[in-house]
Order: C-alpha cells, then sequence, then structure tokens
C-alpha cells in the first residue's frame, strides 16, 4: 500500500471535514445531508478562511463553525491531518483536515434569545432548567420560592410606605427622640423592679408587693421584732456593720406597732441585698441563721449567677446584678423614706459610683435634687451635699443622649 501527499493549497481544494455531534453517535450517516458554507469575502485574511457545516435530518438541525464562542480551540493549536484509502489501488491520500463540533438547533431559537442567556445569571438558568426538566418536587420547590420573594417585596414595599406616613406625619426628629427613649427604657427594664406608671398614686408606681409579698413579710417577723427592739446604744455599736441607709433609717422607726414592723423588715431585707452586692458571692452559710430559707431562694434566684469554678457550682453576682439589686434597694428605700431615698449614702453602701447611681435613678423616673447635710461635731462639723431622690407623679423623663460622652483625654 502506498501513501501520496496531497496539498490542498496547491489543489484548490478544501481541507476535510471531521465533526463530531455534542449529544451522541450517529449510527447511520445516509440519514445526514451535510453541506459546508464558506465566507463570501476571500479577499479578507482573518475571513477568507471561516467555515460552517450544517447536518441536516428529518427531526434537527445540526450547526459547527471553525470561528466564534462554539468552536474548537484545538483548530489553533495543533494541526490535524486525516488519510483516505483507495480500495481498489490500495492508495492512501494524506490531506489536511479541520475538527468541527456540532450542535443542535432547536427551531424557534433566535439571536435575541441566545443574548438573553449570556445576560441571565447562573441562579437565572439552573430555575430555567427546573422549570423546563425538573421532577415534580424541584418544581414545587421552585414555585414556592418564587412566591415566597413576592411576598417578602410585597411586605419591604408595604413596611416602606407605612414608615414614609409615619415619617411625614410625626418628623423625622421626635421619630429619633423616640427610638432612643425605647431603646434606653428596653435596656434598662430587666433591672428595674417592677413598675406601673399608669398608677395614680406614687406609692403604687414600684408597689411594695413587688420587692416584699405579705408571705415574705410574715417569714421575715422574727428578724424583724429583732431590728426594731435595737437601742441606740446598740446601734452605735453595730454602726460598723449596719450600711449607713439601713442605720439612717432604723434610727427614726415610726411608733405604731404595724408600721414599725413592716419599717423594720425591709430595713433587714435592705441590709441583705446591700451585703450582697458588697461581698459579690451568695453561698448556703451566707447568713444561714436569721435569713428564712424562701428568702434565701428568691435572691439566689433573682440577683445572682451560677458560675462553675473548681469543680463547683457558685452563685456570683456580676455587674449586671449589682445594677439590679441598687435598683431595688432603692424602691425599698422609697417606700421607707416617703417616696424619698439618700442616693449618696446608698452608692457609698453599695460601693459603685455615684455616676451610676443617677442613671439608674433617672432609668426610674425620680426627680433629683441636692439637700445639705451636716455631720456631727465629733466630725468638725462639716455640711455636705447629697443627691436625693424623690418619686413623683408623672414620672420624670430624661432626654437620652444618642452619642457616647468623650473621654477626656490624659494629660
Amino acid at each position: 500500500m502506498a501513501c501520496v501527499w496531497s496539498p490542498c493549497e496547491e489543489a484548490g481544494e478544501e481541507s476535510a471535514v471531521i465533526v463530531k455531534f455534542s449529544n451522541g453517535l450517529v449510527k447511520d450517516t445516509d440519514q445526514l445531508n451535510f453541506q459546508l458554507f464558506k465566507h463570501v469575502d476571500g479577499a479578507n485574511p482573518r475571513k477568507k478562511m471561516r467555515r460552517i457545516v450544517v447536518a441536516e435530518s428529518e427531526r434537527l438541525s445540526y450547526v459547527g463553525t471553525n470561528f466564534g464562542p462554539g468552536s474548537l480551540q484545538c483548530n489553533n493549536l495543533c494541526k490535524y491531518f486525516v488519510g483516505v484509502l483507495d480500495k481498489r489501488n490500495k492508495i492512501m491520500k494524506v490531506q489536511s483536515a479541520q475538527l468541527y463540533n456540532l450542535q443542535p438547533i432547536i427551531p424557534g431559537e433566535s439571536e435575541a434569545n441566545a443574548e438573553q442567556n449570556k445576560t441571565q445569571t447562573y441562579k437565572e438558568r439552573v430555575d430555567a432548567l427546573i422549570e423546563a426538566f425538573g421532577t415534580t418536587k424541584q418544581k414545587r420547590a421552585l414555585s414556592s420560592r418564587r412566591m415566597n420573594e413576592v411576598g417578602d417585596d410585597m411586605l419591604q414595599k408595604a413596611v416602606a410606605r407605612a414608615a414614609n406616613t409615619i415619617i411625614e406625619r410625626k418628623g423625622l426628629e421626635a421619630l429619633e427622640q423616640e427610638v432612643a427613649e425605647w431603646q434606653a427604657e428596653t435596656e434598662s427594664t430587666p433591672f428595674l423592679p417592677l413598675c406601673n406608671r399608669d398608677a395614680e398614686k406614687p406609692e403604687d408606681v414600684y408597689p411594695l408587693n413587688g420587692l416584699l409579698s405579705q408571705v415574705e413579710f410574715e417569714l421575715l417577723k422574727d428578724v424583724g421584732e429583732k431590728m426594731a427592739r435595737l437601742t441606740s446604744e446598740d446601734l452605735k455599736m453595730k454602726e460598723r456593720d449596719i450600711p449607713m441607709s439601713v442605720l439612717r433609717h432604723l434610727q427614726s422607726l415610726p411608733k405604731p406597732a404595724k408600721a414599725r414592723q413592716q419599717q423594720a423588715c425591709c430595713a433587714w431585707y435592705l441590709a441583705f441585698l446591700i451585703r450582697i452586692a458588697k461581698q459579690r458571692k451568695l453561698n448556703r452559710k451566707f447568713d444561714e441563721d436569721s435569713c428564712p430559707r424562701v428568702i434565701f431562694n428568691k435572691v439566689q434566684k433573682n440577683f445572682t449567677v451560677e458560675k462553675f469554678d473548681n469543680g463547683r457550682l457558685k452563685s456570683t453576682v456580676p455587674n449586671s446584678m449589682v445594677v439590679k439589686l441598687a435598683s431595688h434597694c432603692l424602691a425599698l428605700l422609697l417606700h421607707m423614706g416617703d417616696q424619698t431615698a439618700d442616693l449618696t449614702l446608698l452608692h457609698r453602701d453599695l460601693t459603685i459610683s455615684e455616676v451610676k447611681m443617677i442613671e439608674l435613678a433617672k432609668a426610674m423616673g425620680l426627680k433629683l435634687s441636692r439637700q445639705p447635710t451636716f455631720t456631727s461635731l465629733e466630725e468638725s462639723g462639716t455640711c455636705n451635699e447629697h443627691r436625693m431622690a424623690s418619686l413623683e407623679l408623672p414620672l420624670v423623663r430624661y432626654e437620652h443622649r444618642l452619642q457616647n460622652r468623650k473621654r477626656k483625654k490624659m494629660t
């Protein structure tokens, strides 16, 4: 068998065409009608080599090109040859060849649709495939997701219209002030005692039964009687052990038996809370001789946080709970002092800053004032100003700053 090289360029013939179908193999080539088209501009060196191969059948038409995005790039990187064997004389004719990838053309698909497919996102293409070839479950999920997107869009538009209406009616500044007040109330509410802002009497704003129930008063009856029996000499001896806020009220207990008993029980409970706030912990041995178990469990549940330390659970009092203790102590002092409390003595007993104590009083809606207080002659008879808080109706609303205060520079 002989082999003969036949350059196509010299003979003016076309290169051999080798095609492959993107969607399968052809079993019978007689059912296909192949046609080769070349560019009409033969003088242009870039366009004269462009070719289009078309294979038509009764069902579909297939098109392939050697240019554009659908062409095979291997034609530019390699040069292919094909050998055609003549069975009669046993001579093989070798000539250059080009590869074409034939893709089916769906009737009705135009260039506009092709451009639209190029601009679609990957998600949109996947949705289109699911809509055309997806299972029933996939189509149902696609329909549900699209309905949710429409519902979310309608909800956002409705919210935007409602917000614009409220802004036009109230004004932007008034809304910002309301939002600031609401945020301040929301942040402080978990740390404040039970509050009834619509109460008609000052003593009902922070009700006493929200601090100590009637059952708890009965349990504190014995320790209250011990507090009430303390004489002025006993108080002077225990001056260092009893908080100043409690000591001032024990020195001026009312004479009626019922009011004296209630004041003494509140004084003991107030001293108990202040002691917990200072020690920052609560254990089973904490004042176990005099503290009723119900009161102990209540304080442990409402004012402590369990912490795992050295293999044991311990009830500790973090800073947030100290603020909660301070608010309840302040509410107790209001009932003990005819809706007036000394903030200076209380913040000293609790060992917290005066600024934090004042902010807490503002959050509770109390009216702030200053009152001169004279010390004894043994302390040189000096005069100090104490910050006082009183509860008056309606409650005072303080303006909350939207921006944090600037820190002073260190000099």
